[in-house]
């Protein structure tokens, strides 16, 4: 009889168990089962890597981009334009780009109505840099002088503007094209007196060559009554249409990493040096906090938070554009930008 019992408490404690187990099975299949593969995104940069880019870097480095359900791979672009066309052909999902080139885009007959969605660069940065040995010391001393632009340069597409609102002639200063390889060192050995690019690449590269800090002027269209914004992410409308959370995960993260860039400059450089073939922390360093603080931490931005566009500096904007472009159809900021992806406000406070 007592064998019996012992046979039949046995037997039980082996169904219980396996009972367990096939709970156990059943909660872990329904957890793999509710765990979605991530999205995966295409990302391009309009250019090859380097501080300016920190935000991104560190959102991947970090685990930003897939803490929001992201698996994202960046790509190379080679210029905005490209990153533009990227986006329209699908190939790219998000392209960060000069809004300014995507303004000019939008008013071609049939362009595909890609918008951006947050803007990095509250500042454009666009600027002339110039050699003060040469007598340039304030935008007004360019005047007579030459001035190097590079092919496809973006800075001089809004010199005219710039150049009427401060009462210089544009007849009156000699332009050189020259190619983007020899700007810096044509301006480092005397060949021209200024260059137009942008301030924390060409500035921070010239001081690299050599020429001394004090005997560079930087004069950066901003602060000489430039509106424009400079660069700013775009999303392919199919991809935001099906896929609105993807978007939102992906600013979340890229404000994210701005937040970390900002706090730990050094350590965001870090990730960015050991991403390039050959980069320099110093330099880099420098790139950087010239970048947070020229073009992404401003005065508007610590008011109003980072990524969002004001509709009447926007349209001033449009306006200094339209001084070297003829629109067809002048564009409101709803034409451009969507801010319907951005976090309330809350979320892009950023100082």
């Amino acid at each position: 009889m007592r064998a019996n019992q012992t046979i039949a408490v046995r037997c039980f404690l082996t169904s219980l168990i396996g009972l367990l187990g096939l709970g156990w099975f059943g909660a872990g299949a329904s957890r793999a089962a509710d765990e979605k593969p991530p999205v995966a995104v295409q990302f391009s940069l309009d250019r090859p890597i380097d501080a300016s880019a920190a935000p991104f870097v560190l959102a991947g480095a970090k685990g930003l981009f897939g803490s929001e359900g992201l698996s994202v791979n960046t790509n190379i672009a080679s210029g905005s334009a490209d990153g533009i066309a990227r986006v329209a052909a699908g190939t790219s999902d998000f392209a960060l780009v000069d809004i300014n080139e995507l303004i000019r885009f939008r008013d071609k007959p049939g362009a595909p109505p890609i918008k951006a969605v947050f803007v990095l660069f509250n500042k454009a940065p666009y600027a002339i840099i110039a050699r003060k040995s040469r007598g340039i010391h304030a935008l007004s001393d360019v005047e007579g002088k030459t001035l190097g632009v590079a092919q496809g340069d973006l800075s001089i597409r809004l010199w005219p503007a710039l150049a009427r609102q401060n009462g210089i002639k544009v007849a009156g200063v000699k332009q050189h094209k020259i190619s983007a390889a020899v700007r810096e060192p044509m301006l480092s050995a005397g060949q021209v007196d200024a260059i137009t690019g942008f301030s924390y690449l060409s500035a921070v590269n010239l001081r690299d060559r050599g020429v001394p800090a004090e005997d560079l002027a930087v004069l950066r269209f901003a602060d000489y009554g430039c509106e424009a914004y400079g660069f700013a992410l775009i999303v392919n409308p199919a991809f935001a249409a099906s896929k609105p959370e993807a978007v939102k995960g992906f600013l979340r993260a890229a404000i994210a990493g701005t937040h970390l860039a900002i706090k730990e400059p050094g350590h965001a450089v870090d990730e960015v040096v050991s991403r390039m073939d050959g980069g320099s922390h110093d330099l880099e360093l420098e790139r950087l906090r010239t970048v947070i603080r020229d073009n992404i931490l401003t005065g508007e931005v610590k008011r109003n938070g980072i990524g969002s566009i004001d509709p009447a500096r926007f349209d001033r904007s449009v306006g200094q554009i339209a001084e070297d472009f003829k629109f067809q159809k002048r564009p409101s900021v709803s034409d451009i930008f969507d801010d319907s992806f951005l976090p309330p406000i809350g979320g892009r406070l950023i100082n």
